[in-house]
């Protein structure tokens, strides 16, 4: 895991676009709203083999043990400013490289 803008994991940065859900919070952080139920509900229906690539203006730590609490692990890439990249991924459906 890091929390720098560092390359992630060999065996998540293989990945192509299409195994990506996309979900970005920050509009809805920015304004002021809530966003925990539509993160819960998109991961909900992230496909096997798939990663949710969330955006937020904050490091959510306290999401991180919800996450994991479903099977979930993390891997965290701060960008400028307010700009965080979390990317949630099943261990058990990847195979990190030696």
């Amino acid at each position: 895991m890091s929390e720098t803008v560092s390359q992630p994991p060999a065996f998540l940065a293989g990945l192509s676009e299409d195994r990506f859900v996309e979900l970005d919070v920050r509009p809805i952080l920015r304004s002021g709203g809530e966003p925990f139920s539509l993160i819960m509900e998109t991961a909900g229906r992230v496909p096997p083999g798939h990663v949710l690539r969330l955006r937020a203006t904050f490091k959510p730590v306290p999401l991180f043990g919800v996450m994991r609490l479903k099977g979930w692990a993390h891997w965290i890439a701060r960008g400028e400013g307010d700009d965080w990249e979390i990317w949630f991924y099943r261990p058990g459906e990847f195979q990190p490289s030696p």
